[in-house]
C-alpha cells in the first residue's frame, strides 16, 4: 500500500520494537483523533491505521500512561510525550530518531581528542608559534605554559644577570674586554625560565608513562655558567639508585622518544646510545635545544656543586665563559668529535684558580664536606649551597691576568703524562694504573664519581690539537694583550654556544 509504512507487514513483538517507535506510534495515534479531515478517502485511510494501532495495544503491548510518562511492564521508556503535527509522518522505515544522548561521534572515526581516548599520552595540542622570520625570536609564552620551578630554580635566579660594577680588577683592556664579553652573553632570568617552563611541560607528559618521577634541569643552564643561548640538558629520576645506562636507560629513553613523536611542540627527537644515553630534542616554541638523560644523577650534585662555585667568587664565572668561547672557536671544545667537553673545561679552570700560590676559590668539598655529601638525598642537595658564605680571597689579580695564567700554566706547566686535574683536592693528583686513567692523553676528576669526565680525548692527534691551541693562544695574548687576537670579535660577541 505504502512503501515507507508498516501496513501490510506481520506485526512485530514489543521485544522488537524500540523506545522510540513506540512513541512514535502513540503520537501517531494521537494524531488521527485530531479534528475530522474534510476528505473523506483520507478519513478512512487514518481510521484504518488507527484500528491498526489500537489492535497493537491490546494484542501485543501493555503500555500504561502514568504521571505523563510511559512504561512497559514498570520499567520507564522516555520522558514527557507531546504530540506530533498531523503532518508529520512518523514511520520512516521504523528506523529510530536520533537521540540527543547517544555519543556525538556515533557512526564516525573516533578522533584523537576524544576524552574517551584509551590512551595513557594523548598528543597534546598547544598553539602553533608563528612562523618567525629572519633575525626575529618566537615569543615563548605563545603556549600560556604554567611553570612549577625545577628543585633549586627560585634560589638560583639571582645568580643571574650579574652586575657590571660587581666584578674585580678591570682596570686594563684585556680585563675590560673579558667583562664585556660576559655582560653581553650572560645567560639571564628570562632565558632561564624558558628553559623551566618546557621542563615542566616536559615532566607532566612524562609522569603519564611514569607517574613518580621527576625531571631536573642540570648542567650549564643551572650552574651559573650558561650563556643566552646555550643548550639545556634534563635528567630524568626514576630512582636514586644506580641504573645499568645500556640496557634500562635506553629502553626507558626509547619509550619516551616515541612519546615525543606525539607532542607538537617537540621537533627532531632522537635517541643517541652513548656511556649515557641521551635523547636529543628541540622546544619548538623557545627553539631550545635539549638533551634528555636517565638517573645520571651524578649530574644534578655536580650542577649545584659548580653553582657554589660561581657564586663564591666573581671572577669566576666571565673567566669560565671566555674559557668555553675560546675552546669552541679554535675547535676543542666538542666531546663527539674527541676533544674536550664544557664540564671538562670548567674543571681546569676552577682547577687552575685553586693552584694558584694565593687561591681564588678554595676546593668547596674539603671546607664544606656536609654539603657535598656524595650520599645526600636528592631533594636537599640544592639547599645546601644557601650556607657557603663568599671567599674573600687574597688573590687580586685581574681578569686578564688570570686568562694569560690559565693558558700558560696548561701550556707549559702541567704533567699531562702523570697528573690527574682535581677540585676535590684542589691539587693534582699522581696518575695511577687503574683502568679509569691508564693510557689516558687527559685526566680530569669528576668530583663525585672520580670518573675521568675528558675520556673523549682518545687519540693522540686530538690531544696534541689541544696543546697546540694552548701554547698559540698564550704567546699572542701574553704578547699583545688584546683578547680578539685569540678570540675575534665576530665569534666574541656571537652568543651561541654552550
Amino acid at each position: 500500500m505504502f512503501p515507507n509504512s508498516n501496513l501490510g507487514r506481520p506485526p512485530f513483538s514489543p521485544a522488537l520494537l524500540s523506545q522510540q517507535q513506540i512513541i512514535n506510534a502513540h503520537n501517531f495515534r494521537n494524531a488521527t483523533r485530531s479534528p475530522p479531515v474534510q476528505c473523506g478517502v483520507m478519513k478512512d485511510i487514518l481510521r484504518a491505521i488507527s484500528g491498526r494501532l489500537e489492535k497493537w495495544d491490546a494484542n501485543l503491548m501493555r503500555l500504561q500512561q502514568k504521571d505523563g510518562c510511559w512504561s512497559l511492564s514498570g520499567t520507564i521508556v522516555t520522558g514527557v510525550v507531546t504530540p506530533q503535527s498531523p503532518y508529520v509522518w512518523p514511520f520512516s522505515n521504523l528506523c529510530p530518531v536520533f537521540s540527543p544522548a547517544l555519543p556525538s561521534n556515533l557512526g564516525r572515526k573516533r578522533r584523537s581528542d576524544d576524552q574517551s581516548s584509551p590512551y595513557e599520552v594523548k598528543r597534546q595540542r598547544f598553539q602553533s608559534p608563528p612562523t618567525p622570520t629572519s633575525g626575529r625570536s618566537v615569543p615563548f609564552l605563545v603556549d600560556h605554559r604554567n611553570s612549577v620551578p625545577s628543585p633549586g630554580i627560585s634560589s638560583l635566579l639571582p645568580l643571574t644577570d650579574y652586575p657590571q660594577n660587581s666584578l674585580k680588577g678591570t682596570g686594563d683592556k684585556l680585563s675590560q674586554q673579558i667583562v664585556d664579553l660576559f655582560c653581553n652573553c650572560q645567560q639571564q632570568s628570562i632565558d632561564l625560565e624558558k628553559k623551566d617552563l618546557c621542563r615542566t611541560q616536559i615532566q607532566r607528559e612524562i609522569q603519564r608513562l611514569f607517574p613518580q618521577t621527576r625531571l631536573y634541569l642540570v648542567g650549564s643552564s643551572l650552574n651559573g655558567f650558561g650563556t643566552r643561548y646555550s643548550d639545556a640538558d634534563l635528567c630524568l629520576v626514576l630512582k636514586e639508585m644506580p641504573m645499568n645506562q645500556r640496557s634500562e636507560a635506553c629502553h626507558i629513553l626509547g619509550l619516551i622518544q616515541q612519546l615525543f613523536y606525539r607532542l607538537s611542540y617537540i621537533d627532531r627527537p632522537q635517541l643517541i646510545r652513548a656511556k649515557v644515553p641521551i635523547v636529543k630534542f628541540r622546544d619548538k616554541v623557545s627553539g631550545v635545544e635539549f638533551d634528555l638523560n636517565v638517573n645520571n644523577v651524578v649530574g644534578i650534585r655536580n650542577t649545584f656543586l659548580l653553582r657554589s662555585y660561581a657564586s663564591t667568587e666573581s671572577r669566576v664565572r666571565p673567566l669560565v665563559l671566555v674559557v668555553k668561547k675560546w675552546a669552541h672557536y679554535h675547535g676543542i671544545n666538542d666531546a663527539s668529535r674527541g676533544t674536550l667537553n664544557s664540564y671538562s673545561l670548567v674543571l681546569m679552570v676552577l682547577h687552575y684558580l685553586q693552584t694558584l700560590p694565593e687561591p681564588v676559590v678554595p676546593s668547596l668539598q674539603k671546607e664544606y664536606p656536609e654539603c657535598f655529601e656524595p650520599t645526600m638525598q636528592l631533594q636537599f642537595v640544592h639547599r645546601r649551597g644557601s650556607n657557603i658564605s663568599p671567599y674573600s680571597s687574597l688573590n687580586n689579580s685581574n681578569l686578564g691576568d688570570l686568562l694569560v695564567g690559565f693558558l700558560r700554566y696548561y701550556a707549559t706547566e702541567f704533567d699531562w703524562s702523570n697528573s690527574i686535574i682535581s677540585i676535590r683536592e684542589a691539587k693534582v693528583i699522581p696518575k695511577t694504573n687503574e683502568m679509569e686513567w691508564k693510557n689516558k692523553y687527559i685526566c680530569v676528576e669528576e668530583p663525585y664519581d672520580r670518573t675521568n669526565t675528558a675520556r673523549a680525548v682518545h687519540e693522540k692527534c686530538k690531544f696534541d690539537m689541544i696543546k697546540k691551541e694552548f701554547v698559540q693562544s698564550w704567546h699572542k695574548l701574553k704578547e699583545k694583550r688584546d683578547l680578539f687576537s685569540i678570540l675575534p670579535e665576530a665569534a666574541a660577541t656571537e652568543c651561541r654556544g654552550r
